[in-house]
This record gives structure tokens, sequence and C-alpha cells, in this order.
């Protein structure tokens, strides 16, 4: 902002400061022995003259003299009140001319775009209606210099500019050129000589700027990451065996255009240590170093590492709280040879008391009530002190969901030496969501959302939802409420209620089509119980009716031949048309089921897991009432490990089988006892690479045409369409599993503020074991001549007399619900004319077998400000014929 304000024109501040020093009067020589005799104070504003006369010394009635008058004006310009002062004397009579600071009438900045306002305001002093001093604002362009270089931007400069307005008041105005980022350009390494400078710049923090390193923050340059680097190559060295290793000096030298730094380090390697004598000298009585001494896990010979004694000190201490001495102390004593070059070490494990615990203390949680944080504790007041129970007290209260992610328990000395206090500092998060989204899926596409769920209900650690949903596919209600303590007693019960509308659908070549309506409406109820600190159970009984429809005008018969199917009572489902494992799903069914869980589960965080297992085994039975009968098992297992730092690797794997206890039909009739709504599927999401249901079992019915002769006549021959229409019904399986692998790459402080999580991942499965489905398709017959109709298992097929029915060329059949003929259709009629309904179609059966899926990809997790982001890239390495693959898949705007 330059320019004219109110009438007022901006001027660089040094530039009014040189203008104000040329104005200035020169104070006129005088005698020494004059004595003042009245004293004026002329171009007061805002000041009362009386005022100004007290910020300095002279008086009426004292000599009047050059020094007094020099430390009046210098007294006068600490004040900093004052742009300009002069003094006159006149025979006695002092005359002293001011020109007061102007008033600041606003703070304005003008060319931040990096750094917003809200961020430089709180470091700016100078406030509106302050008196304007210049040293003030010198401090202010240091600290808001200080902010910027503070973001790595080492060339910022800020030019501070004054505008007058009328009334003595004036606008100031910081212009800010922000300048480029300071990057490192390079980073130098002198007097290393067994690791190269690659290797060791590996081991920093601080990296050479490159141009893949958009999503990091790690190439900037930053003192404090500086000083941390000389840290991070003085343990790397020393747990290679270099206990001498030091670093001489670390010098950042900014380049001449501002832009970047180039950081030198001059270090000095010494010599490799091996252990000496490794020895443990322990005044605890249940502490003997005969016991402790073998389970050290370095050994004499080995290279030194500094690592493995201070991960040994941690572990001795941890070994004596499980004991119960909190405030054991372990102290290393080093005794250096430089003649043999070995390290010998000496573990002191002074004498402590046992300690019991005096008192929990839980602070911060405002909402939380306290007793739901206390039932998390693995310890009681009066328990003895279990540091091994404190940690896992930490990671149940992490679990909850409700507090920070970096949750420590802290212990501190109790009233006596034998006493310890506990103490939980929590700070609580929001969990309260109401989340109301519109998004596109890959899967679903368009999708909306509309869901208020609080996992502390009432501070009391229920949990309350309600979620409605409606994509092209798919549109649900749901309710639910779980109280973790049921009357304060560790049993948890819960209870759902859902009406779900799915719409099934299948590939019409490349584009999706609806094919049977499933409407669910039920509820459950379930209780879950701990056996162990780790293992639980659950009990759960659900009741449901399903409704499943197909859209009678595109799959019914047409029994009254008036062109409209659907619009008679004698209309059915026609095989022809839908398939017959679709009409076989028709029909309302209800289903009572009762299931239990067994639950094992160490991890150390349910929610973001780093480390630990979990393990779930279930089986439900249906059949307790209801029209379904079953019994359905499955296993989930899962394992965390943090690896190479802080990348996390996770194996998991499932699996499942469904029992049919009722007997539907013949499997020669292509009947499953399983129905179609209850079996298995696998594909998009649950194994990627391959679409929604892409994997298992399926029929794929392709368009046909009849074959023509030389001529361009119809022949008895059915030809199929390589470029028709193809329809591909995934029709699920007893049986599954699922396995992967995955592995979290962790990024710079950067790309984790913007909640960034990729991951590479492998993953692997089937769903298999199904009654093949009597498929509607040509039946085997000679080349010319009149044969016997057969049916699919080769049995000759009769019409109603009991003769058996010929045909001369290849034929379709539509069944009934017995699996009788009801249809019977030529390739082509007595008049060689193609039949519309014979050449239509020809259906094939894939997909069932449990040969494996495999599948290898990368994703990436974005918490954006829209919402929640998942997008994976999975090529299909091992598939069977007729998956269906998928390369890319992404998910936005909803909770996946």
């Amino acid at each position: 902002m330059c320019g004219t304000i109110l009438g007022g024109t901006a001027l660089p501040l040094q530039a009014q400061t040189q203008e104000a020093a040329s104005a200035a009067p020169a104070t006129p020589a005088v005698s020494a022995d004059q004595t003042i005799s009245s004293i004026v104070v002329n171009g007061a504003q805002r000041l009362e003259p009386t005022t100004v006369l007290s910020y300095m010394q002279l008086r009426v009635g004292q000599p009047y003299t050059q020094e007094a008058a020099d430390q009046a004006l210098k007294d006068l310009f600490e004040t900093e009140l004052f742009k300009d002062v002069s003094i006159r004397n006149n025979d006695g009579a002092v005359i002293i001319e001011v020109v007061e600071n102007p008033v600041i009438n606003r703070i304005l900045l003008e060319g931040n775009k990096r750094i917003k306002e809200d961020k430089i305001y709180p470091e700016i002093r100078l406030a509106p209606r302050q008196i304007f001093t210049r040293s003030k604002v010198r401090a202010d362009v240091a600290r808001i210099v200080e902010l910027y270089k503070r973001k790595g931007r080492f060339a910022a400069n800020v030019e501070p500019k004054m505008v007058q307005l009328d009334q003595n008041r004036v606008d100031i105005v910081f212009e800010i050129n922000e300048g480029p980022k300071s990057k490192v350009q390079q980073i130098n390494i002198i007097g290393n000589e067994v690791f190269s400078d690659g290797k060791l710049r590996g081991e920093m923090v601080t990296k050479q700027s490159r141009f893949y390193r958009f999503f990091s923050s790690s190439d900037t340059y930053d003192p404090d990451r500086l000083a941390f680097d000389q840290q991070k190559l003085r343990q790397f060295y020393l747990t290679e065996g270099y206990a001498d290793f030091r670093v001489i000096s670390a010098v950042a030298e900014l380049t001449p255009d501002k832009k970047d730094f180039i950081i030198t380090y001059v270090v000095e390697e010494g010599d490799r240590y091996k252990f000496g004598d490794v020895t443990v000298e322990s005044d605890i009585r249940d502490f003997t170093p005969e016991f402790l001494t073998p389970q050290l896990p370095m050994k004499t010979g080995d290279y030194y590492d500094a690592k493995q004694v201070e991960d040994t000190v941690e572990r001795l201490s941890e070994t004596a709280g499980l004991f119960g001495y909190a405030f054991a102390d372990v102290r290393p004593q080093f005794t250096r040879n430089k003649e043999t070059l070995t390290m010998d070490i000496l573990f002191q494990v002074a004498e402590s008391d046992r300690v019991y615990v005096e008192r929990i203390d839980i602070n911060g949680n405002t909402l939380t009530q306290d007793k739901v944080v206390r039932r998390e504790f693995r310890l009681n007041e009066g328990d003895a002190f279990n540091s091994f129970m404190v940690k896992r007290s930490a990671n149940r209260i992490k679990s909850l969901g409700f507090f920070q992610e970096d949750l420590e328990i802290e212990q501190k000395q109790g009233s006596a030496p034998d006493r310890i206090i506990l103490e939980a500092n929590v700070e609580e998060r929001a969990t309260g969501e109401l989340q109301l989204s519109a998004g596109f899926s890959s899967v679903e596409n368009f999708i909306l959302q509309a869901s208020v769920r609080q996992r502390n209900f009432r501070g009391k650690g229920q949990e309350l939802r309600a979620s409605v949903s409606y994509s092209s596919y798919s549109q649900s209600i749901e309710l639910g409420f779980t109280e973790p303590y049921l009357f304060d007693r560790n049993i948890a019960v819960g209870a759902d209620v859902f009406r779900r509308d799915l719409n099934s659908f299948n590939y019409v070549n490349s584009d999706r089509q609806t094919t049977f309506e499933q409407l669910t409406t039920g509820f459950q109820i379930r209780a879950g119980v701990p056996i162990t600190e780790y293992l639980s159970a659950s009990l759960r009984y659900g009741l449901s009716q399903d409704d499943v429809t197909l859209e009678p005008t595109l799959f019914f018969t047409d029994s009254n031949d008036d062109g409209i199917r659907g619009n008679s009572a004698a209309d059915v489902c026609d095989p022809l048309l839908a398939g017959r494992y679709l009409c076989d799903a028709l029909g309302k069914r209800t289903t009572s089921s009762i299931g239990a869980s067994l639950i094992y589960d160490d991890r150390d965080n349910r929610i973001r897991p780093t480390r630990g297992q979990s393990i779930v085994g279930s089986l439900d039975f249906a059949g307790l009432g209801g029209s379904v009968k079953y019994l359905r098992g499955r296993l989930n297992a899962s394992k965390h490990w943090r690896v190479f730092g802080d990348f996390i690797f996770t194996v998991s794997g499932e699996g499942g089988y469904i029992h049919p206890l009722e007997d539907r039909g013949s499997a020669a009739d292509g009947i499953d006892d399983v129905r179609l709504t209850d079996r298995f599927f696998l594909g998009e999401p649950q194994i990627r690479g391959f679409d929604i249901r892409g994997v298992g079992p399926r029929v794929v019915r392709s368009s046909t045409i009849p074959g023509l002769d030389a001529n361009g006549n119809p022949i008895n021959e059915i030809v199929e369409v390589t470029n028709g229409t193809q329809t591909d019904d995934a029709i699920g399986g007893r049986a599954y599993y699922l396995g992967r692998a995955e592995l979290e790459i962790p990024l710079g402080s950067g790309a984790r503020e913007l909640g960034l999580r990729p991951s590479i991942f492998v993953d692997v499965g089937a769903v298999f074991n199904v009654v093949q489905p009597l498929l509607l398709t040509d039946l085997q017959t000679q080349a010319s001549g009149t044969v016997a109709t057969r049916d699919a298992s080769g049995a000759a097929i009769t019409d109603s007399t009991g003769a058996i029915v010929t045909a001369t060329g290849p034929l379709y059949l539509s069944l009934d619900d017995t699996g009788q003929a009801v249809q019977v259709v030529d390739a082509v009629n007595s008049s060689g004319i193609a039949n519309p309904i014979a050449t239509s179609f020809t259906e094939r059966f894939f997909g069932d077998t449990m040969s494996p899926r495999l599948s290898v990809g990368f994703g990436v997790n974005w918490n954006s400000p829209f919402g929640p982001f998942r997008i994976d890239i999975a090529k299909a390495l091992l598939k069977e014929p007729g998956d269906d693959t998928k390369l890319f898949t992404f998910n936005v705007g909803t909770q996946f």
C-alpha cells in the first residue's frame, strides 16, 4: 500500500528520519550565567505543557547552561513522544518547541502470501491509538523477519512505510518481500574415511534439495535441525563402535543470492572399539548379578554399540519396574582401554525400595468423567508398582480415542520413598462427529451421507450414532448405541436398528446395470465380557427380514402376450432373461441368528496400531426360528510392527465358510443350498486391483448371432459376438480367504501436517465353492440330422405326451421351477429364419476355484479439508478367467 491515504503520502521511515534531522533548528549558544525566568512550551497538541516540563530537569530560577539544555533535549527524545525538539533562550525566557510523534491509525501488511496475517500480527507490538516510535517499528521489523526465518525464508525483507494523515495520524505499512524458501543446496562432510558422504547424509534429518522432495520439508534450512543432525551423526558413529567420534565444526553458509545454504561438517572419526568385560552389579535383593548378566544382549568381542547400552539400561529399569521398583537407578560405568580398543561396561543397579501406588491423578478432563479413565488403569491405588501395567494403562486410555495420541502416564514421588503417584495429564479431543457430505466413489458413484456420532456420550464413554446414506446402488438408515461398562461392571452391551436398501448390479460390457434389489430391515443386540487382559468374548442375536425383487418389466415373462412383462399375476421370473441363479434368489425370508466371537487383542492402539496383534474368531447360527438356516464361521487376524524407524508393517488375514442347514433342491438342477444373498463376495475394496465383486464364481452371458452360409443365409450354428453385449453376474461362494501385507511409509513434518499417509501393499485372496448354476446354453448336436434335445446334464427332454423333443440345430431352453423344459427354441426355424430368442446369448460359468488372486500396488490416505480421501493403484498379477480387474480406485467425501 503506497501513495496517498486521506491526503497523506507514504514515505520510507529512513527518509523521514533524515528529513526531520535536516529540518531541526540548531540550539543557539547561550551565556552560562543567565537565570531562567520563564519556560514556555510551544507545539504540544495532545500533551499538556506541564507534562512536557515534567520530562526534563530545567526549572525556573535555575541557571541556564548548555549542558542543562543538552540534557533536557536528551530527556525529551528518550520519551519517544516527540518527532523533533528545539530549545531557545531569550535572556532567561526559555522557549521549547516540540513536534509530537503521530498517533498510529492502523497497521497494514502487504506482500505476505506464505504466512497469513493472523500469524504475523501477534509478532507486532505496535497497535492502533499508540504513539508512533521508530524504535518500536525497527523491533517489529526484526520480529517479522525472524518469523520468516523460522519458516525457512532467510531472504525475506520487510520495508516499513508511514502514510501521513490529518490530525497528526499515520498508517504504518509493512511491505514484505517474502523471497524464496531457503533450501539446503549441498551438505559437505570433511574428515570421514570409514563411511561415505551419502551414508552419513542418510542418517541426517536435513536433506539436500532435490526435485522429488516436493512433499517434504526436510530440505529446508533450520538452525535447530543443524544441531540435531550433529547429534544424529554422533549417535550413528557410537552405534558403530566409534566411541571417540566428534563433530569439530558445523557451518551453514548462505549463498550470495540468499536463496540456499551450503552446510559443511568437519568430523573426526577416531578408533573403533569392541565390548570388553560386561557385568552387572546390583544392590537390589531380587536383582542378582548371576540372574541378570547372562541376559545382557552384548557379548565380549562384539563391536561397541551405544544404542545397545541405552536399550539395556531401559530394559533393566523396566525389569526392575516389573518387580515393583519404580525408581530403580541403573547407571552404566564405562572403562575405555585405548591400548586394546575395548570398552568395559559395568551396569550398576542402585538400591531402592519396592514402590506402591499411593494415588492416581487425572488432570485435563473437563467433559470425560474420571471413572471412564480410571477403569482403563491396570493398577489400583495401593497396588505394587508394575511398569508393564503402567504402559498397558496408557495404551488402553489412548485406544479410547478421547485424548491425545502421545499421552503418557507420569510417575512422581509420593509422600514416602516407597510411594508413587501416577498422573495422567490428558488433553481432550472432539469426540462428536456431525458429517454432511457429498462425494464420488469409484465403487458407488455419487454419494450423499449424513451422520451424527458421539463416541463419548455424556462423558461416560458411551457411543451413540445415527446415519443416513444414499448412493446410486445403496440407501440405508441406521441407529446404534453402545454402553461399554454396564452398571460400572466390565460388561459391554449394545443394540443396532437398521434398514438397508441394496441395488445389486452386474456389468453389461463395462456399464453397470441393476439386477436385483434387496431390502433388509432388522436389529441386533450384543454383549461382551473380558476373560483376561487381552482375551474377551461376545454374544449377539440378530433378526432381519430380506425382500429380494427383480424388475418385472425387464426379467419377467409376458404370459398373456400383451407386450408388457410383469402386469399379470401369471408373469414369473424368466431364466432366459434373468438367469436361473437370479430367479432363485427372489422372495421374502426371515433370518434369526445367534452368534459368538472370541477376541484376542494386544495392540498398542486399536484406532491406529503400530505394534501388537489381533485375532477374532466368530461363529453364527441362523435357524433359531426364521426361514433361513446356516452355520457361518469366520477368522480374522492381524499383526503390526514398527520397522526401519517409523515405518509400520502390517500383515493381516481372514477367511470364512458358510455351511447350509437346509435342503433347497438338487445340485443337478443347479440349486445351491446357500442363498445368493448369504454367500461371500470378494473384490473392491477388500482386494485391491480387482473390481467390486470382481473375484470368484460368476456367470458371463455373451450375445450370439446365427451362423451364415456362403450366400449369407442363416444356418443351424450359433456364433458368439466378440464385440457384442456381455453381462457379468457374480454369484459368490461358500468359502473365501483374504490376506494383506502393507507397509506404511513415514513422510516429513509438512506431509504429516497435510494428513498424508502413503503405503505399498500386496493383496491375495479367493472366493469359491458354489454349486454350478444350470446354464441356459446351446446343446451339443450332430452336424446334421434330427437329434434329441438334451438338458445340461445330458438327459433327453420329453414333451407333455412323453415324446422325445427333437431338433435339427443348437437349442436354448426355458425351464420351470422343477427343472422341466417349458420352451424349446431352434437357432433357426423351419423356414431358415433366425429366431431372435435363440440367437440372443450364450452363458458360461467361471471362477469357482481356490487358486489365489494376487495384486500389488500403492495407495495414499489423505485427511483432506473436504473429507477423507483414499486412492489406490494396484496391478493384478494372478487372476482367473472371468475375473474383473481394476487398476485405479478412489473414494472421497465419505468414511472408508
